[in-house]
């Protein structure tokens, strides 16, 4: 998935939250063990989750709804329906506001996910899919679609009030977006070849073309270290800001979408329900069946 902020501090533990898509239930698990603590229950079909300040935000794309469940009590605060198709969602550094896509009517939502409302929305063009958020929030990249031939700029200076300000080709097929923390880069992952493209954020100029794995690859950012998956190649690698590849880790087939905070990476496998954990480095600590199939995993505070 794009690039990941951490959850709220605090003193909790972090756990990650993992999306059971057949089950209608949210897995929760010790990152330091591997082990399934409990289930937080929900709408059908949980695909995406990403963490939104002290909230983590689920989308049911099938459904049209989202549900936002809070941390610390690890309970569904509030459920919002009437969505098209959503998607994916980008977090607000100000861990209030947050940014989903709807594929079916080609918009980016804003949710108040204390309040539980929709507080605003744009065109951006249609599949809009996955997405990606500036360090200080005034900027959205967003792939529109699984295999996109363009990406859409979205400008948040009014951050309820999403602005569409220009569009990327990319030089090949896109599927995710991620910004490097620093703000100075945009990786983007392909969905129709072994390769990356890396962007100069400001001018929109392409850099640097790293190799990949198959696609579609998914990436993390932690610091300077990228993490990209390909659930096709069962792989998860560590490159370095300028695409150098620092390490290659095996992980489950179907290992698609990978999210990492508090110094864990976590990358659930769709169709096989498997779910694996692995240090700032990339070294694989734990593996282990958590569901039936998962689509997503994010980590928050309990």
């Amino acid at each position: 998935m794009a690039a990941k902020w951490p959850a709220s501090s605090g003193s909790g533990e972090p756990l990650a939250l993992v999306t059971a898509d057949e089950e209608a239930r949210l897995v929760v698990v010790e990152l330091t063990t591997g082990r399934i603590r409990r289930y937080v229950k929900t709408l059908p079909k949980p695909r995406s989750i990403e963490t939104v300040g002290s909230t983590a935000v689920v989308a049911h794309s099938e459904l049209g709804a989202v549900s936002i469940i809070r941390s610390r009590t690890l309970s569904v605060a509030h459920v919002l329906r009437r969505l098209g198709e959503p998607r994916y969602t980008a977090a607000h550094p100000d861990g209030r506001h947050a940014y989903v896509t709807d594929a079916e009517r080609g918009e980016v939502v804003v949710l108040d996910v204390e309040d539980g409302r929709v507080v605003g929305r744009a065109r951006v063009g249609a599949k809009a899919r996955h997405l990606t958020i500036d360090p200080a929030g005034k900027t959205l990249w967003i792939s529109l679609g699984a295999k996109a031939r363009q990406i859409a700029v979205v400008d948040l200076q009014r951050r309820r009030q999403p602005r569409l300000v220009g569009l990327v080709t990319p030089p090949f097929l896109a599927h995710d977006v991620a910004w490097t923390p620093d703000g100075r880069r945009v990786w983007v992952s392909s969905g129709d070849r072994n390769s990356l493209a890396l962007y100069n954020a400001k001018t929109r100029r392409l850099l640097a073309r790293p190799d990949a794995d198959r696609p579609p690859q998914h990436i993390t950012f932690r610091g300077g270290r990228a993490y990209v998956t390909s659930g096709e190649s069962a792989t998860l690698r560590v490159h370095r800001a300028d695409g150098k590849i620092l390490r290659t880790t095996a992980v489950a087939d179907d290992s698609y979408n990978v999210q990492q905070a508090h110094g864990w990476v976590v990358t659930p496998a769709l169709g096989r329900g498997t779910l694996c954990i692995l240090d700032g480095s990339g070294r694989l600590l734990h593996r282990h069946q958590v569901a039936r199939s998962s689509h997503d995993a994010c980590i928050v505070v309990a």
